[in-house]
Parts: structure tokens; C-alpha cells; sequence
């Protein structure tokens, strides 16, 4: 059976109900680990003690698992310290928050400062993350809280100020001054989210600048790079949006490694500024710069615009001071525009969304955000490389609605931003989780909202789709369409994994996406169903035994009605059904006889075998069988409906004879037992019904039908209003439960 986190389901809902009433959002952030700070402190400042968070305890566990784990030397001399005991005086902020307060220490996680750095910049970006009157004087009570965006949730991070140091100095992030804590803390509580200070070890720049905004991050090579890149750069900024860059190393030895001109490779940058200048020699044209900053504080871009050089002789005292031109060995530096397009390969831009700044004056996006899973044996169907099962990954809905304002472009079109996110992937690597390699295709369609079938795929190419797939947390593109309706189809490259994760639409104008959605509905099927076949079930206890009531109501689909015969007398059908019968069941005291309706009724021994999915029949259905049990009245349904209409839908899909149906034809084959469901009903079947090898047995089959025809009966009792909700009392929802799927 598929492997499903515990309550995954029920926390998705508990998620849900919380975000309507306004918990996840800036203003409301949840509490990570279910810790309210200011309980806590208060807690701790009555009992005049500091605060221990046992959550992430000061131990080998909150270092790390295996580089940082148990067995290695690395942590053998680690002390874990508060402030009080490292300095005199420490200070949480000293000045002022700036990029010059985060230098690595010895965890790669330069990718991480990065974005810090980057954050520095926007002082209302900043505050959210890192909460206000914190302090290590009034109300210090050893506890201190951030906030981090968590796939789509703003969530409140709660730790205790124990730090991890070697000779009094600290291991990780630190600040220029040494009295200086929130980098360090910052990085503590941002190694809590994800589990451990060593699953921070290597990453995107991208990741941490959407931890703390909330925001999409678009990539550019350089070598593929628009040409109106700078412009791009200077709008972002603009926009209030983080930048970082990095220079790809094609040797993993040489990571992090120093370049002739300063630059390492391998290494993550943060992009600070871009400007242009008015050299003295150059009067009728401007020089574009960028700065950049190097989160070790320290190692420069030594070639032209550094800091030394002699290009800043040719610019006036106004000039240096716009720029706020500094010679200093702090990890920052200019460099020219073309020199920073010739030696860097990528810049990653994060643009905000419309929770990030309140500032009017910032243009920002809207956003829509859906979540979802890949499902193992139900919607985890792989690339378009698996048209077998590509259909039955999760899809959703975009409706592009406003176009542009772009008074250049004469043809009508929307942009917008795709960004497909894996969720927990970092917080599992130490379980063995790696990333998957994901992407998304974009299909044009008109107005139909039910889940697009294999054949929609097979004879339609996609609009567009994602450049490549592949294995990084977020795979994002911009993309501009005509108004229309379009279904997303977000997918890993290979089938069969499961995973989470969360899909958000972003654009300068109005769009809508939502999972393409089905109303839970049971179709009345005909009457006059044709049986395409029937066979007694051969569960037996023994190889001459056959289940009783699966031979019983096999043969009562499939005789014909009977001619209008005498009283007391038997038709030549009657005759043939008793023998038969009699044939396969052996002898019983009364084999059936006919009732007033036309329906066979039947009595039996005590001693008659019953295989498990009958059983399961009586247990849904709520019924009690004795010595002598009227068939007809317990299987009246599943006769006009199970045996009759199932066994024609598993033959249709068990084309390979092998008395099984593959678990993602379960979509289409309960569509044609009239019901529509929703994707996360057909996840649930799955994972209830499929086994290992992601096949469904006819016993399987037969229940599941069964027991979703008893679930629509019993939501419709309760429906008493008909409008399509229902209240439950304590033992109403006891009295439901037997009828789970």
C-alpha cells in the first residue's frame, strides 16, 4: 500500500479551516511545534528561569545526523552557549540591522547569508522576520522568535538563545561585531524549521529569499540572459524584490574555490545595488555598476570598480557619495555591469507578492496559491514520457482574465509566473530524502472543469510548459498567453513518487487557479444493464467450496425474468437456477424460490461459508444474518448494481486477465460506476484498496463500490435540507464511521 504521512489528510483539512479564519497570514502567523512565545516567556519569567526549548534541545540532534552527527569528530568539542556567557554586554542589534552584520562561519550555508544579506536591505522585509524588542535586558527571559513563510503559512519559530561555540567563538553565523546576536539566532531558528543545523548545509540562494517573503524567484543565465537584463535588475530592485547571484563550478572539489580576480566559484552572492555613474572622461555616456557582497565579509572582486581601483578617481565626490563608496575589506564591492555578465552564470530574482511590503509606492503581484500531492499508484503518474499515467497527475485550472498594460506590445497576451514548489524534502534528508525532479505543461481548454482524461493528452500538445525538469526545490517560469482558460499539469519526471507540494500562479494582473474540481455525485445508472460476464468468486476455504452468496447473486444477474407461471407451479427458469445452484453450493434446506416482485429469495445452513468481502457487505450495510436470511433483501442493491454493473467495468480494465486492475485506471473505472469523486477521495481509495504492486483485486473492487453506494445513501439520509451539507451529532459521526472507505 502507497505511503501516506499519518493525518495527512486531517491536517490538510485543519490547515484549511484555519486559513478562512485567518491563521497562516502575516498577522496571524501559526505557531511552529504549537509554542506561543509570549506564554512561554511569561512562563519562564515567573519561575525565574531561562528558557530550555525542548523542541530543539542543546544536543548532537540539533547539529546534525551525519557530517555533524553522533560519530563525528566535528562535534566532540562543541559547547552550546547563551550570549551572557560568550561576551559581556551582548546585544541582539547593535546600530541597526545591516549586510555587513552576517559572516559564515563553518556550516555551508553561504546560500542562506545570502538572502540575510539581501533582507538587510528592506527594513520592513527585515522586522517580519526578525520581530522588534527582543532583547537581552528588559524582559530577557532566554527566548526569542522569527517569523518564516512555510509553503504558503507564515509560521512563528520559538527558540531558546544557546548557541553553538568551540573556544568561546561561535561555530556558525556571526556578526562583524562581537557582541552582535541576531544572525546567529536567526540561523538557529531557521536550522529548527528544517530540523537540524547540517540539512541547512548546501542550497539556493532562492530558498531563504522566499522564506522570508513569501515571494517567487525567477532564474536567468547569464549566457541566455534577455538583453534587457539590467533593466530587469533595476525594476526588481525597484519592486523591494531580494537578488542574489552565484558562479557555477563543473568540479565539485572546487567548490567555494578562489578565482585570479577575487571571485569564488561555486559560492552564492547577494546583489545589493544597480546603478549608473557619469565618469569625467565619459560625458556623454554612463557606466552601469552592480554591488554585490560576498556574506564572508571578506575575499573582493579585485578587477575594474573595485574598491581600490582606479576607476573611481574619474568620478566626482557626488558621485562616490550616491554610490556610498567605501574601501574596506567587508565583502562588498562594484563591478561593472558587462564585467559582472562575463564572470557570473546565474542571478536569481525573488519578487514579492502582495502580503511582502504595505508600501503603495512598491508595485507588487497577485497571487493564487494551490496545494497538493503526488499520490503513489493514483495521481503520481510522471512526465508526458508516461502517457499511461501522465493524465492522472493533479491538475489545475488557470484562467488568465486581464491583459497587460504594455503599451508597446500590440498583441493581446497576460504574463504571468508558474512557480512549482516540493515541500519537506530538506527537513527529510536525513531519512534519505533527496529532491525529485519536477516540472509542469500548460494545456489549453474550454470550460470543462472535470479532470482531463488520457485521451485530452494523448491527441493535444501542450500550450507551454516548464524549460526542463529538474531536481530543485522550485522550478519557476514566466510565461504570456491570451486570455483564456488553460489546465496546469505539475508532475515529477518519473512515476510512482510521492511527495507534496504547492503550486502558486503569480501575475501583474487578475488570474484565478483552483484544482480542478468535481461535485461528489452518484449517478443513477440504467436499468437495463447488459451483463457482459459472470463468474462464481473462487475465495474457498476449501478447493470444493465456493462463497455462497457470490454464487447466489451471480446467478440472480444473470437469469432471465420468468414467464407468468401458475400458482404453486415452477417455471423452467426456477428449475434451471436450482440446479445449478445446487451444483456449485451443494445442498442447502432451502435453495430459493421466487417471490410476488420476481426477486429469488433464498434460506441457509448455519454452516454455509462467507468470504471477506461479503462479510464486509453485512458490516456496511448494518444488517444481521441468521439461519434463515432473505438474500434478496441484503443484496437487492449490489445484484442491480455490484454484481451487475461491476463486473463489466473490472472486465473492460482486467484486460490482461490477470484478475487485477492497475490503481490508476481506479479513476475511470469508478466514473463509470457513476461516481464522480474528488482527487482526494481517489487518493484515499488507493492507498485503501491498492497493495504493494499498485494493482486492485475484484474483492477490492467489489467493496470499494459497495461501500462508496452505502456513504452516498447515508450522506443523503443526513441531507434532510438536500443542500448538500450535513451537521452530525457525536453518535451520528460514530454511526459514519463504519462506512469509511
Amino acid at each position: 500500500m502507497p505511503y501516506t504521512p499519518s493525518g495527512f489528510f486531517c491536517d490538510r483539512l485543519i490547515r484549511e479551516r484555519e486559513r478562512r479564519d485567518g491563521e497562516g497570514s502575516v498577522n496571524k502567523p501559526l505557531r511552529f511545534n504549537n509554542q506561543d512565545f509570549n506564554t512561554l516567556r511569561q512562563e519562564s519569567l515567573q519561575r525565574k528561569s531561562l528558557f530550555e526549548d525542548d523542541s530543539f534541545p542543546a544536543t548532537v540532534e540539533s547539529l546534525g545526523f551525519k557530517e555533524l552527527g553522533h560519530k563525528s569528530n566535528k562535534v566532540k568539542n562543541i559547547v552550546w552557549k547563551r550570549p551572557k556567557e560568550i561576551c559581556e554586554n551582548p546585544q541582539f542589534i547593535v546600530g541597526g540591522a545591516s549586510r555587513t552584520d552576517i559572516c559564515q562561519g563553518d556550516l555551508g550555508d553561504c546560500w542562506l547569508l545570502a538572502a540575510i544579506a539581501c533582507l538587510t536591505l528592506n527594513e520592513k522585509l527585515l522586522y517580519r522576520v526578525v520581530p522588534q524588542e527582543q532583547s537581552f535586558s528588559e524582559g530577557y527571559a532566554g527566548i526569542f522568535h522569527f517569523q518564516f513563510w512555510r509553503y504558503g503559512d507564515w509560521v512563528d519559530v520559538i527558540i531558546d538563545d544557546r548557541i553553538p561555540t568551540f573556544n568561546n567563538q561561535l561555530v556558525f553565523t556571526k556578526s562583524a561585531e562581537r557582541n552582535e546576536f541576531w544572525s546567529a539566532l536567526l540561523e538557529k531558528a531557521y536550522a529548527k524549521l528544517h530540523g537540524s543545523y547540517e540539512a541547512l548545509k548546501g542550497g539556493n540562494t532562492t530558498e531563504a529569499m522566499e522564506d522570508f517573503t513569501g515571494g517567487v524567484t525567477e532564474f536567468y543565465e547569464m549566457k541566455e540572459a534577455p538583453k534587457e537584463l539590467y533593466k530587469i535588475m533595476k525594476k526588481a530592485l525597484e519592486r523591494g524584490s531580494l537578488m542574489g547571484c552565484s558562479i557555477d563550478s563543473l568540479v565539485p572539489a572546487r567548490f567555494e574555490t578562489r578565482t585570479v580576480t577575487g571571485l569564488v566559484k561555486g559560492h552564492a552572492y547577494s546583489v545589493t545595488a544597480v546603478e549608473e555613474c557619469r565618469p569625467s572622461q565619459h560625458k556623454d555616456s554612463k557606466v552601469r555598476l552592480v554591488r554585490l557582497r560576498n556574506p564572508w565579509g571578506q575575499v573582493e572582486w579585485n578587477g575594474p570598480w573595485s574598491d581600490n581601483s582606479k576607476e573611481w578617481a574619474t568620478l566626482s565626490k557626488a558621485e562616490k557619495e550616491k554610490l556610498q563608496h567605501q574601501s574596506a575589506e567587508d565583502g562588498e564591492f562594484w563591478m561593472s555591469f558587462e564585467d559582472f555578465k562575463k564572470n557570473y552564470t546565474k542571478i536569481e530574482i525573488c519578487n514579492l507578492t502582495p502580503d511582502a511590503l504595505e508600501d503603495d509606492k512598491i508595485h507588487k503581484w497577485t497571487v493564487s496559491v494551490n496545494e497538493g500531492r503526488w499520490v503513489r499508484g493514483c495521481s503520481a503518474g510522471g512526465c508526458r514520457n508516461y502517457p499511461d499515467t501522465f493524465w492522472t497527475n493533479p491538475q489545475y485550472r488557470l484562467r488568465l482574465l486581464e491583459e497587460d498594460d504594455d503599451p508597446e506590445d500590440m498583441e493581446a497576451g497576460c504574463t504571468f509566473v508558474v512557480a512549482l514548489m516540493q515541500k519537506n524534502r530538506r527537513k527529510e534528508r536525513k531519512m534519505g530524502a533527496n529532491l525529485f525532479t519536477i516540472g509542469f505543461a500548460i494545456y489549453e481548454m474550454h470550460g470543462n472543469k472535470q479532470h482531463m482524461q488520457k485521451d485530452f493528452f494523448l491527441f493535444n500538445s501542450s500550450k507551454v510548459r516548464c524549460k526542463s525538469y529538474i531536481n530543485l526545490r522550485e522550478v519557476t517560469q514566466r510565461f504570456r498567453l491570451s486570455p483564456g482558460e488553460y489546465v496546469i499539469v505539475p508532475s515529477t519526471y518519473e512515476p510512482h513518487q510521492e511527495g507534496e507540494f504547492i503550486l502558486r500562479v503569480f501575475s501583474e494582473k487578475k488570474n484565478t487557479s483552483e484544482m480542478q474540481s468535481t461535485v461528489l455525485v452518484k449517478i443513477q445508472n440504467e436499468a437495463n444493464i447488459t451483463i457482459m460476464y459472470v463468474t462464481a468468486n473462487k475465495k474457498t476455504r476449501s478447493p470444493q467450496r465456493f462463497c455462497i452468496f457470490c454464487v447466489f447473486t451471480s446467478l440472480c444477474s444473470v437469469m432471465p425474468q420468468p414467464a407468468p407461471a401458475s400458482a404453486g407451479e415452477e417455471s423452467e427458469e426456477d428449475q434451471q437456477f436450482r440446479t445449478i445452484f445446487q451444483e456449485i453450493a451443494g445442498d442447502v434446506n432451502t435453495c430459493g424460490t421466487r417471490s410476488n416482485s420476481g426477486r429469488w429469495e433464498c434460506t441457509f445452513p448455519l454452516s454455509f461459508w462467507i468470504c471477506p468481502s461479503c462479510l464486509s457487505h453485512f458490516s456496511i450495510l448494518d444488517l444481521k444474518y441468521s439461519i434463515n436470511l432473505q438474500v434478496n433483501v441484503i443484496f437487492q442493491n449490489i445484484i442491480n448494481f455490484t454484481f451487475a454493473l461491476s463486473q463489466g467495468i473490472f472486465k473492460h480494465y482486467n484486460a490482461d486477465q490477470s484478475g487485477s486492475i492497475n490503481s490508476y485506471e481506479m479513476r475511470n473505472a469508478v466514473n463509470d460506476a457513476g461516481f464522480r469523486l474528488n482527487n482526494q477521495l481517489y487518493d484515499i481509495i488507493t492507498m485503501r484498496y491498492a497493495n504493494e504492486n499498485m494493482n486492485i483485486d475484484f474483492d477490492s473492487f467489489i467493496s470499494c463500490l459497495v461501500r462508496l453506494e452505502a456513504m452516498f445513501r447515508a450522506f443523503q439520509a443526513f441531507d434532510k435540507d438536500g443542500d448538500g451539507t450535513i451537521r452530525l451529532s457525536v453518535l451520528e459521526v460514530r454511526a459514519a464511521e463504519t462506512l469509511q472507505v
